[in-house]
Formats: C-alpha cells, sequence, structure tokens
C-alpha cells in the first residue's frame, strides 16, 4: 500500500484507495460517468507547475470533458477572471453533505452525480471528507488529481516526489479526454 501524506487513520475500515498511474485509465473512468462533478479547491490558486497555474489545469480538463465544477473557498473569483462560470460555489464541508444525499439533485440539477473529482483541497480536508463520503455515500465514486495519495478516495494518484511527474500525467490526462472512445 503507498502511504499517503498524512498518516493519521490511514487503515480505517477495508476499503482503501486504488492508486492509478496510468492518465489514460483515469481518463476513461471520468468518460464512463453518466453525471461527474469537478470539486476546486484553494490550492489550485496557490500552486504552479512550470509558470501554469494548476487552476488552469482543471478549467481546461472540465472543458473538455463537459465536467460541472464546483468552486470551494475563493476559487470562484480567479476563475472569473478567467472567463469560467463555476456551476455552484459550496464549502468543501457543504458540498460533502449534498453529495451524501442520494437525493440530491446535482450542480445541474439533473441527478445526483456519480464521481467526484477533488482537485486542490488541503490533505488533511481532503482526507476527512473522502472519508465521509467513503461511509456514508456508497452511491458515489471519488477520485483525487493532488500529488498525492488520498487512501480515502476510490482512484488516487500515486505519491508524485516531482512536479514535472505529476504535470505529465495531468497533461496526458487532459489529452486522453479529448480522444473519442
Amino acid at each position: 500500500m503507498t502511504l499517503p501524506l498524512h498518516r493519521v487513520n490511514v487503515l480505517t475500515g477495508i476499503k482503501s484507495a486504488r492508486v492509478i498511474e496510468d492518465a489514460e485509465e483515469y481518463a476513461n473512468l471520468i468518460k464512463r460517468a453518466k453525471r461527474p462533478l469537478l470539486v476546486l479547491g484553494p490550492r489550485l490558486l496557490q500552486l504552479s507547475l512550470d509558470g501554469k497555474l494548476l487552476l488552469e489545469y482543471a478549467l481546461e480538463m472540465a472543458k473538455t470533458a463537459n465536467i460541472p465544477i464546483c468552486a470551494t473557498a475563493h476559487v470562484k473569483g480567479k476563475m472569473m477572471e478567467l472567463g469560467v462560470k463555476p456551476e455552484s460555489v459550496y464549502d468543501a464541508v457543504e458540498i460533502a453533505n449534498h453529495l451524501k444525499d442520494p437525493e440530491w439533485q446535482g450542480v445541474r440539477k439533473e441527478g445526483n452525480h456519480d464521481m467526484v473529482i477533488f482537485f486542490g483541497i488541503r490533505t488533511d480536508l481532503g482526507e476527512q471528507t473522502l472519508s465521509t463520503l467513503k461511509h456514508f455515500a456508497p452511491h458515489l465514486r471519488t477520485m483525487t488529481l493532488c500529488k498525492y495519495v488520498y487512501p480515502h478516495a476510490d482512484y488516487s494518484l500515486p505519491n508524485f516526489r516531482k512536479d514535472e511527474q505529476w504535470k505529465a500525467f495531468l497533461e496526458s490526462l487532459i489529452s486522453n479526454l479529448r480522444k473519442e472512445d
């Protein structure tokens, strides 16, 4: 098992994340989802890869795969500066509470989401949110795009030691999302 950045309560329960290093496999999982949701956190505004803000990768991915965006914290302001309006704005705990409810109609009012992709949420908050969804939202699959392993997600990236590896993965993911099946 790949260890996460935070090792508190790592092995709580029998279900743990499937760590996936292949961007094509990740893209295929996203493409198979009927109603995915991309939850964006404030770390996307603080980190960049070779001068490109992580938020820009997230927005490109959302546009390419037609995934609705839920902006948390102060992400909406920067998105608006970049000319993109999120479908919803919630804080991380509030969106988790909505996602737990199988009757919730989702951010586009088309039905609840079946896949939620977290990107840019602080690792401790992200891990607790994913733990909550793992235990109280069995109708939902979860995925992370951060460079650390999140054991409570259904699908997680490995611990990328170098930003170049993470950048290559994100670029390959976007490229694979563009491909027609």
